[in-house]
């Protein structure tokens, strides 16, 4: 019996089509016209999906509610085999399975294939001319691609050191050309999900990312992200010669908003003063942060201090005419600034994010101390207001 399981085990592919209906060699039917050939998933598609799916409700329900997603577009199976019978058979199974589908005759032309538009499983024989599926797992892996790709090797050799041969070389799974079509396509609806994790991971750690920089109130940048992306500017204006000037903006008397209206008008005054700023800031290049409480620092890099005290001027005129609508009725702020510059800050020693932050901080408190509603810069020898 061991040798008649070892003489069937040797033959080619070719005759192996010929095998009992219903297993993946009974599959009828003739080569078709090569379906379109699209990219794999990546997180280009977070856009695509529904925003009530996306949004974050909590940490503890966060991976719980990301893991239901479903993967942006259906799977593409790129199909490798130098025979094109067994092509033409599994291309109309992978259809019928629900797949978009792509072909190639060897590893190299499967290859060439994935540079172009990478697809997210790979199904392939094992022996083949040029490249065989060994060598096409391995450069498949070693590689960089826009999504995982799942590599299935589907082969007539399917003695134990084949297989281990497969998955060591990179292969998620391998399946003899003698398994029932109906077990090959719940393969492929195995390879879906694992793509389909994979995809909702990736878009976990992305949100992740963002939460981590982003202020969760305003929608800006926060302190960590500012001193990061902050010292970054600084270095390079250094290098280049070049100016980047900071504001330090504070709201006036904002504990008596919050005292009188409540935490919820103060945080709606927050938000519209986020808006404003970011109105005022026209040049892609400049960016804003939420320090922290009401305090906000604006970067505007390549800019020298004269022209970041109009700027400073022009945000505080801004937000002095902006009437707040809230459920207790209109309400007005006004904002203290304070202005520094890499030239300004350096003095005798390199000028370092520190003393950058501590001089327009020091303009801020002298903003403060000549009556609020004002901007202060370097020398200034009085604060000015409109």
């Amino acid at each position: 019996m061991e040798a008649l399981l070892r003489e069937r085990m040797a033959q080619d592919s070719a005759a192996d089509l010929r095998g009992p209906e219903g297993s993946l060699d009974s599959i009828e039917g003739n080569a078709a016209t090569e379906t379109r050939w699209d990219a794999p998933f990546a997180l280009d598609h977070v856009e695509a999906i529904p925003e009530e799916r996306r949004a974050l409700a909590c940490d503890d329900d966060d991976t719980a509610e990301i893991l239901k997603l479903e993967l942006p577009v259906t799977p593409l199976v790129l199909i490798v085999d130098d025979d094109n019978l067994v092509l033409a058979r599994l291309r109309e199974l992978v259809i019928a399975a629900g797949f978009r589908v792509r072909t190639a005759a060897n590893g190299i032309e499967a290859l060439d294939a994935l540079q172009h538009s990478s697809a997210s499983i790979v199904v392939t024989d094992l022996s083949m001319p040029a490249m065989d599926g060994l060598d096409l797992c391995r450069r498949i892996r070693e590689q960089t691609w826009p999504g995982y790709i799942y590599i299935v090797l589907l082969t007539v050799r399917d003695e134990e050191k084949d297989i281990l041969a497969g998955l060591e070389a990179g292969a998620d799974d391998y399946v003899s050309k003698r398994t029932p079509a109906a077990q090959f396509t719940a393969r492929l609806r195995i390879a879906k999900r694992i793509l389909a994790l994979e995809y909702s991971l990736q878009i976990a750690l992305e949100r992740k990312r963002k939460l981590a920089m982003i202020d969760s109130l305003t929608g800006m940048y926060n302190r960590r992200y500012f001193l990061r992306r902050f010292s970054r500017e600084m270095k390079h204006s250094q290098r280049f010669e070049g100016d980047v000037s900071v504001l330090m903006l504070d709201v006036d008397r904002f504990k008596r908003i919050n005292d009188t209206y409540g935490h919820g008008v103060g945080d709606m005054v927050l938000r519209t003063l986020a808006r404003q700023i970011a109105k005022c800031l026209q040049r892609a290049t400049d960016w804003c942060a939420r320090l922290g409480g009401e305090e906000f620092a604006i970067v505007l890099p390549g800019t020298k201090i004269a022209d970041a005290h109009i700027c400073a001027e022009k945000i505080r005129r801004a937000i002095e005419n902006t009437s707040i609508d809230t459920p207790v009725g209109a309400v007005r702020i006004t904002v203290s600034i304070g202005v520094s510059g890499l030239r300004s800050a350096a003095g005798r020693n390199p000028a370092t994010v520190h003393s950058l932050l501590e001089q327009a901080d020091s303009n801020l408190y002298a903003s403060k101390a000549a009556g609020r509603n004002r901007v202060t810069s370097p020398k200034s020898t009085q604060a000015s207001t409109a």
